[in-house]
């Protein structure tokens, strides 16, 4: 069984449950939230280091890149 499909038998065995226990749930809740943060910083970092053309492209300028590439991982 490959890696993907263990994650996503994982995840239809989490879903077909009516509900988790509470420390499951809390897990769970714990670790979607890291998972948001990891991805928020690794994009913000990310759009720090994108071109003026590739700003345009997006809608953004420099100064907006930069200020949204500055926020804590934590701030929506």
């Amino acid at each position: 069984m490959t890696h993907v499909t263990e994650h996503t038998s994982h995840l239809a065995y989490l879903t077909s449950r009516q509900t988790l226990p509470m420390a499951a749930a809390a897990a769970v809740h714990f670790a979607v939230l890291v998972t948001k943060w990891s991805v928020r910083k690794r994009t913000r970092r990310q759009l720090t280091r994108l071109e003026a053309a590739q700003l345009r492209d997006i809608g953004i300028d420099r100064v907006t890149a930069l200020r949204e590439g500055t926020l804590p991982f934590w701030r929506p």
